[in-house]
């Protein structure tokens, strides 16, 4: 008999890829998102999204806080015409 075990973080990546985005959702994010997450929400892959923030060619306003990309939610809610 084969058991299989699943963590919680795979479980939380697994539902990450699958997540519809509803603008209630992405609201429910809070002030500011990781920039894998925020080409989620605008349908753009994980690679190519640090590609865009590392050129400065992101959608939406990128903030650099030492190693991390940070997109404030209110710039993607703009984006989408929803602020």
């Amino acid at each position: 008999m084969t058991s299989t075990t699943t963590t919680v973080a795979a479980q939380l990546v697994g539902r990450s890829l699958a997540q519809v985005w509803t603008i209630d959702a992405v609201r429910g994010l809070g002030a500011t998102t990781d920039v894998e997450t925020a080409g989620a929400i605008l349908g753009i892959g994980r690679s190519k999204s640090y590609e865009l923030a590392k050129s400065g060619e992101f959608p939406v306003r990128v903030l650099r806080i030492g190693r991390r990309y940070l997109v404030p939610i209110p710039s993607i809610l703009a984006l989408l015409g929803v602020e």
